[in-house]
């Protein structure tokens, strides 16, 4: 299957899953525990169903939009995703300057395998970094200096992940990095010819950002989780949010929300955004899914604070549905991985193509002209035509 034939981003998937080995195919599909909020993510999108209101002129329309104080050509940016070297040499240079391209955000982790000065360097367009409050405030500190530096837009930090989620999958095929073969999975990496090919000519695994401060790969092959639970600070707390909005100064958003008081407290804080998140179903199993916590909690805060959707995103109807329910934009992760996976930087460029599309010829079909002009009006849940019927 070649690119080309990649019509949606499960096509991506697929393609994807043929060309990794297994544990680096379950890092990117995976999730914690019985993957119950995992599959919710996608699943909670299929009980709300599009209104659309038809004989208005689209023969044009527009996808453009504000977020973060950037101007963006698509209403959906690119969530940070750690270690991307993983899943192709192209890693996250590919990934930003994909991004670039189609004129939208790119969200880089501090869990990346290439510098922030670097990918600033590689991509022209608009950055937002994702920062983790570390035991280690100073190496924090100097993250948004550094930030400052090379001119990122926006800076985003995750509050979820006081401790690693229990993704199974991990545990049981020994993901680990750098990536390692065990018996169990020699046959999967003995059949991923190129990304074997790629892993010997560039084997460079390290945490980029932190390697100076922290470099824990370099006795030898970690497990994910244990560097996490090593490295993240359970301690934090709001204050620990105002200082992180203090020293940037700038476009900050609060990523990992689902309640309506820490969208409140978030406001109070100094963020001027939330990404509601549920880490794509990888840490606490259970929670809700983003898309459900959305119209509460704007309801709640009204235009107090941007609403970015993160988790599940699939399809162009999706990030209509979410925009439709008060979002101001969505954000993509896994559409975005499966593509580099499936074909490094044409991969990403492939997925954001299909989203885009998708999103601008439902624009059209939900008799839309511009992104602003959805709303409330254009969605309801399953449920309620369910009971009015039965009335």
């Amino acid at each position: 299957m070649s690119l080309d034939s990649c019509h949606n981003i499960e096509d991506l998937r697929r393609r994807a899953k043929r060309k990794l080995p297994s544990p680096m195919f379950h890092y990117i599909d995976g999730g914690a525990d019985d993957e119950w909020s995992l599959q919710r993510n996608s699943q909670a999108f299929d009980e709300l169903q599009l209104l659309p209101n038809y004989l208005n002129d689209v023969s044009q329309v527009g996808l453009d939009t504000t977020l973060l104080g950037c101007d963006l050509r698509l209403p959906f940016l690119l969530a940070p995703t750690g270690m991307s070297r993983l899943f192709h040499h192209h890693k996250e240079l590919g990934v930003a300057r994909a991004a670039a391209k189609h004129g939208t955000l790119y969200t880089l982790s501090t869990m990346a395998t290439t510098s922030l000065e670097d990918v600033a360097a590689a991509a022209s367009g608009a950055q937002m970094f994702q920062i983790y409050v570390f035991k280690d405030r100073g190496l924090t500190r100097e993250l948004i200096q550094r930030c400052k530096q090379s001119g990122y837009r926006a800076l985003c930090l995750t509050v979820d992940t006081a401790v690693a989620g229990n993704r199974e999958r991990d545990r049981r095929l020994g993901m680990s990095m750098p990536p390692r073969i065990t018996p169990r999975t020699f046959f999967s990496f003995a059949s991923s010819f190129g990304w074997l090919f790629n892993f010997a000519r560039d084997p460079g695994f390290g945490l980029a950002n932190v390697a100076h401060r922290v470099d824990m790969l370099s006795g030898g092959a970690v497990g994910v989780i244990e560097y996490v639970n090593s490295q993240f600070d359970r301690s934090v707390t709001w204050q620990d949010v105002e200082w992180v909005a203090s020293e940037w100064g700038g476009a900050f958003a609060i990523k990992g929300m689902s309640a309506v008081g820490d969208a409140k407290r978030a406001v109070s804080s100094g963020a001027t955004a939330a990404m509601l998140s549920n880490h794509g179903g990888r840490q606490l199993d259970g929670c809700a899914a983003p898309i459900t916590t959305l119209p509460r909690i704007r309801d709640a805060i009204g235009d107090q604070l941007e609403l970015i959707i993160d988790g599940g995103i699939r399809r162009g109807t999706h990030i209509l549905k979410a925009l439709a329910l008060g979002a101001n934009a969505c954000s993509i992760g896994r559409p975005y991985l499966y593509g580099l996976a499936a074909g490094g930087e044409a991969g990403v460029d492939r997925a954001l193509t299909l989203l885009r599309d998708e999103v601008a010829r439902g624009l059209s079909l939900l008799g839309c002209q511009r992104i602003s002009d959805v709303g409330r009006q254009h969605v309801e849940l399953v449920d309620e035509w369910r009971r009015e019927f039965a009335a």
